[in-house]
C-alpha cells in the first residue's frame, strides 16, 4: 500500500484543487478547475505504468472518496447541486477506469506514448459526455426535478461560432479541448516521471542482489 501512497496523495491533491477551482470562471465557457482536473489522468497513468492496473484502480477509488467528501462539504454551504455531485462522481469513476482499460491494452505496443495518450483521450471523451449530460441535459432531470437547468439547455452557437447546440454541449466541447491539450502536454512529465521511478526501482533491486 505504501509503495503507491504518493499516487493516492497526488490524486487527492488534483481532486481537491479541482473542486475548489471549479468555482472560479475562466472566460465564458470554462472554470479554472478545467485546467487541473485532467492531471487525474496523468496520475492514474503513472501509477498504472509503474505499479500496474490494480494499484491504479485503488488510486482512482481513493480519488473518488476524496471527491465525495468535497461534494459533501460543498453541499453544506450550498455550493453544489445533487445533479452536479452525481455527475462528477460518476464521470470520474467511469472515465478513470476506461483510461486504465485502454492503457492496459496498449501498454506493450510499440511507442511508449500510445497507452497514456489514447487512454487519456478515451477517458476524457467519456468524462466530458457523462458529466455535462448528467449534470445539465434535460433528459436527466429526473435525478432532481427541483433543480432548474433550463439555462443549460438554451441554444447557443457551438464554442461561440458553430451550429446551434444546447449550452451544456458547448461548455462540454470547450472542456474536452482543454483535456485534450493537457493530455498531450502531460506526455512529457509522464515520460520523465515514469523513467525516473523505474530507474530507481531497478537500482534498488540491483542493490538487493
Amino acid at each position: 500500500m505504501t509503495r503507491f501512497l504518493p499516487g493516492i496523495i497526488a490524486m487527492a491533491i488534483v481532486v481537491v484543487a479541482s473542486n475548489i477551482l471549479v468555482q472560479f470562471r475562466f472566460g465564458e465557457s470554462l472554470t479554472w478547475g478545467a485546467f487541473t482536473y485532467p492531471f487525474a489522468f496523468l496520475v492514474t497513468d503513472i501509477v498504472n505504468r509503474v505499479h500496474g492496473p490494480a494499484a491504479a484502480r485503488r488510486v482512482v477509488v481513493a480519488g473518488f472518496v476524496v471527491g465525495l467528501i468535497c461534494s459533501a462539504i460543498a453541499a453544506r454551504v450550498d455550493a453544489t447541486t445533487t445533479r452536479i455531485a452525481v455527475a462528477s462522481g460518476l464521470a470520474f469513476l467511469l472515465a478513470q477506469f476506461l483510461d486504465i482499460g485502454v492503457f492496459n491494452r496498449l501498454r506493450d505496443r510499440l511507442g511508449w506514448w500510445k497507452a497514456p495518450l489514447f487512454g487519456t483521450i478515451a477517458g476524457s471523451v467519456l468524462d466530458t459526455l457523462t458529466f455535462f449530460s448528467v449534470a445539465f441535459a434535460s433528459a436527466f432531470s429526473f435525478i432532481n426535478p427541483a433543480e432548474d437547468v433550463a439555462w443549460a439547455n438554451e441554444a447557443v452557437p457551438l464554442l461561440g461560432w458553430g451550429p446551434l447546440v444546447p449550452v451544456w454541449l458547448s461548455l462540454g466541447a470547450a472542456d474536452f479541448l482543454v483535456k485534450l491539450a493537457i493530455g498531450i502536454l502531460a506526455l512529457v512529465p509522464f515520460r520523465i516521471i515514469v523513467r525516473n521511478m523505474l530507474d530507481r526501482r531497478a537500482t534498488r533491486i540491483a542493490e538487493m542482489r
